[in-house]
């Protein structure tokens, strides 16, 4: 046995041939069937994901709120976000004159701030930064979206058209049954109950979800093998 061979070297070869052999053998099902514990762990997580949802979220104090780390953080701005809704929703405030009523409160607070108590009232005033940082992600997220509708359009693969158009129209329905106020506090309510209940049961979660994703596959691949492979697509020329 040459110098540069162990025994350790020989015994990993083997099982990285053997492992190479078994993935080459094996379906080309992104579910697969017969794994360790460990594999399942690694490979099972939702989306692919490697990091912990703390990390996904971005950590710092937007992390914190969302996965109630100070628990009367969150539920003050959980509960501003409902007094929010309830004011447009249920009590039928508009945005502009309760933008009005704002601004009077804040006029007469630095009024009463300066000539009553005779001191200087806190400058109102948001950093510069702020609207730049919002500006570009928001800017960046459509671009991005426009992008993707573009290269689905033009692409001529009646799948991925069909997959967005039924998405597009099943979120058109979903819509009509509440007004936009409401969604945008169903969505804020999601964001904070969530990430929280996934950070806790993230096993259980994730083996549900793969689950459904199996089902899900197995029915898309019946109507693939049934109706969608005898749909013709665009012929690409060179």
């Amino acid at each position: 046995m040459s110098e540069g061979i162990t025994p350790e070297n020989l015994i990993n070869n083997i099982m990285d041939t053997l492992s190479d052999k078994h993935q080459s053998h094996s379906p080309g099902s992104f579910f697969a069937e017969e794994k360790s514990p460990s594999v399942n762990a690694q490979i099972n997580k939702l989306f692919g994901r490697q990091k912990p949802v703390y990390n996904i979220l971005g950590g710092g104090k937007s992390a914190d709120v969302l996965l109630w780390r100070n628990k009367k953080i969150s539920a003050s701005v959980l509960c501003s976000a409902t007094a929010v809704w309830v004011l447009f929703e249920w009590l039928n405030y508009h945005f502009l004159p309760l933008v009005c009523f704002g601004l009077v409160v804040c006029i007469i607070g630095q009024f009463i701030w300066l000539h009553l108590l005779k001191r200087a009232p806190p400058r109102l005033e948001l950093p510069d930064e702020l609207f730049v940082n919002i500006s570009t992600t928001i800017g960046a997220e459509v671009n991005r979206a426009l992008g993707f509708l573009q290269h689905v359009g033009s692409r001529g693969d009646i799948k991925q058209l069909a997959i967005v158009v039924g998405s597009l129209l099943t979120a058109a329905i979903i819509a009509t049954w509440c007004n936009f106020w409401t969604i945008i506090y169903i969505g804020f309510v999601a964001a904070h109950t969530l990430p929280v209940v996934y950070e806790k049961y993230d096993d259980q979660i994730d083996n549900m979800v793969y689950n459904v994703l199996g089902k899900v596959q197995n029915n898309y691949s019946k109507l693939d093998a049934r109706v969608l492979s005898r749909i013709p697509t665009r012929k690409k020329f060179a």
